[in-house]
């Protein structure tokens, strides 16, 4: 049950980050003229699509090497989530490099104060809302 848990969390949160990357993608600041290039063979107006066909292969590459080294850190966990660890927890990388200053997991925070109670419920909240 762990694994299908763990696979629904992270399923829901790619989701709900695809969608808001969608509507970022689709906003004139991103896709509109830009006085300095973001990247080579930038071209201003085109969808999220076609952004995504514009970016050189070298970027895709970086792009997909970040997710699989994010998805292996990701299962290091002790205990792990298949053998009673929390479903959907990320381990902090903060502190363990220099350059990445923020817990992919809690970046900002905000629920560090909440009650065991509170924090189930946000797990269940999250659950729901990556249901359709």
């Amino acid at each position: 049950i762990g694994y299908l848990r763990h696979a629904e969390i992270k399923h829901g949160r790619v989701a709900m980050a695809g969608f808001l990357g969608y509507l970022a993608q689709s906003t004139d600041l991103v896709s509109g003229p830009h006085k300095i290039l973001p990247y080579k063979g930038y071209e201003p107006g085109l969808t999220p699509p076609e952004q995504w066909d514009a970016i050189p292969l070298v970027g895709k590459l970086q792009i997909i090497t970040l997710i699989g080294m994010l998805e292996s850190y990701g299962e290091i966990l002790d205990p792990h989530y298949t053998a009673g660890g929390l479903p959907g927890y990320f381990p902090p990388i903060k502190g363990k490099r220099p350059e990445l200053v923020r817990n992919l997991y809690h970046p900002f925070g905000f629920f560090k104060f909440n009650t065991e109670e509170q924090k189930a419920r946000g797990r269940q909240v999250e659950i729901n809302n990556g249901r359709l």
